[in-house]
C-alpha cells in the first residue's frame, strides 16, 4: 500500500511500472519517497512562516497545506518530465531549468525552516533591536517635548534666580542696619540712631517686597510646575502608546534580516541539506542508468512516434491520391460533347434572361 502511493508521489505510470521488476519499483518509490518528505517539509514551514504573520494556526495551517500540494505538484512533475537519453550531457540540458526550479523551491523551504530552528537566537536579536528602537523612540519623542520641557524649565529658573537675589538683597539691608546698631559699621556709634531707623526702614520696605516678589513667582513656579508635569506625562504616554509598536517587532521579514546577522555557516548547512534533499530525485535519475521502466516507456513513446508518422504519410498519401484522381477526372468530364452543348444552353439562356431585364429597366427610367 504504502509501496505504490509513494510509486504514485513519483509521478511513473502505475500500469507500465507494475510490469518492471520490484528492484524497478523499489527506484521509483524511493523517489516518490523523497517527492512526499519534501512537500511535508514545505507544509512545515510554510505553516510556520504564515504562522508568524497571521497569529492563527488554522488559517496558516490551511495556507500550509495549499503551499505543500503545490511544492508537492511541482517537484513530482519535475521528476516524472525527466526522461533518460543516451547521452547524459543532452540529460543534463533537459533537465537544468528543472535543477534551477528546484533550488529555488528548496531555498524557500529551508528559510523559514532555518527562522524556526535558530528561534532562540533570533529572538535574542530581536530583542536587542527592540530595545535600541525603545531607546531610539524615547530619545525622538524626548527631542519632540524638549523644547517646551527647557522653556518651562529655565523660566522656573528665572523665578527662582528672582527670589534669591532679592533675599541676598534684604540679607545685606539687615546686616548693614544691624552692624549700624552695633556701631560695627556705617556711622559706627553704638546705639539706634536716624541712619539705623533709615535702614531699618529701607530693609522692611524690601522685605515686604520679598514677600510680595515671593508669593508672585511661587505662585507662577508652581503653575509651571504643574505645566511640566503635564509635558513630561505627555512624554512618557506617548512613549506608552508607541512601545507595542516596538513590542510587535517581530514578523517574518524582522525574523528574516535577524537571522542574517546570525553566523552565515549553519544557516548555509541547513538551506545546502534543503537543496540536496530537493535536488535528489533529479541527480539519482540523471546519474542512474536506464531501468527497465525506462525502456518500456521509451517502446511505448518510439512506438507511438512510429505510429503518428505512418498515419500522418499515410494521410498526405491519401490527399495526394485523391488530388489526382479529381485531376483526371474532371480533365475527361471537360472532353465530354453532351455536357458541353448542354452548358452552352443553360448560359444562352441565362444571357437572353439579362437582355430582357435590362430591356424593362430602360423603359422604366424613360
Amino acid at each position: 500500500m504504502l509501496k505504490r502511493f509513494f510509486i504514485l508521489c513519483s509521478g511513473a505510470d502505475k500500469d507500465l511500472i507494475g510490469t518492471c521488476s520490484n528492484g524497478e519499483q523499489n527506484k521509483y518509490a524511493g523517489i516518490g519517497a523523497t517527492v512526499f518528505f519534501t512537500a511535508v517539509m514545505a507544509f512545515i514551514a510554510s505553516s510556520y512562516a504564515l504562522f508568524t504573520v497571521f497569529d492563527n494556526p488554522y488559517t496558516a495551517a490551511f495556507f500550509g497545506i495549499v503551499w505543500g500540494l503545490l511544492i508537492f505538484n511541482l517537484d513530482r512533475f519535475i521528476v516524472s518530465t525527466i526522461r533518460k537519453r543516451d547521452r547524459f550531457w543532452g540529460e543534463f540540458l533537459q533537465a537544468t531549468p528543472r535543477i534551477i526550479l528546484a533550488m529555488i523551491i528548496a531555498v524557500v523551504i529551508s528559510k523559514p525552516l532555518e527562522i524556526k530552528i535558530f528561534e532562540k537566537e533570533i529572538n535574542t536579536v530581536l530583542l536587542k533591536e527592540k530595545n535600541n528602537l525603545a531607546m531610539a523612540n524615547k530619545k525622538q519623542v524626548a527631542d519632540y517635548f524638549k523644547s517646551d520641557l527647557d522653556k518651562n524649565k529655565a523660566e522656573i529658573d528665572s523665578l527662582k534666580s528672582d527670589i534669591t537675589k532679592k533675599e541676598k538683597e534684604v540679607n545685606d539691608l539687615y546686616t548693614t542696619y544691624i552692624t549700624e546698631a552695633e556701631g560695627t559699621a556705617g556711622t559706627k556709634k553704638l546705639g539706634k540712631g536716624p541712619v539705623y531707623k533709615e535702614k531699618r526702614e529701607k530693609h522692611d520696605a524690601q522685605l515686604k517686597a520679598l514677600d510680595t516678589l515671593r508669593s508672585a513667582n511661587l505662585a507662577k513656579i508652581a503653575e509651571k510646575e504643574q505645566k511640566n508635569k503635564t509635558l513630561q506625562a505627555d512624554l512618557d504616554k506617548k512613549v506608552t502608546q508607541t512601545q507595542p509598536i516596538i513590542d510587535s517587532f517581530d514578523g517574518l521579514m524582522a525574523r528574516i534580516n535577524a537571522l542574517n546577522k546570525l553566523p552565515l555557516l549553519p544557516s548555509l548547512f541547513i538551506m545546502l541539506l534543503f537543496l540536496a534533499i530537493e535536488t535528489s530525485p533529479i541527480i539519482a535519475k540523471l546519474l542512474s542508468p536506464k531501468g527497465e521502466f525506462d525502456f518500456k516507456l521509451e517502446d511505448i513513446e518510439t512506438a507511438l512516434k512510429a505510429s503518428l508518422a505512418q498515419d500522418k504519410y499515410q494521410r498526405d498519401l491519401l490527399v495526394k491520391t485523391s488530388a489526382s484522381m479529381h485531376d483526371r477526372v474532371y480533365e475527361d468530364i471537360a472532353q465530354d460533347k453532351d455536357l458541353y452543348n448542354l452548358q452552352r444552353r443553360k448560359a444562352t439562356e441565362l444571357l437572353e434572361l439579362q437582355a430582357h431585364n435590362f430591356v424593362e429597366k430602360q423603359k422604366n427610367v424613360m
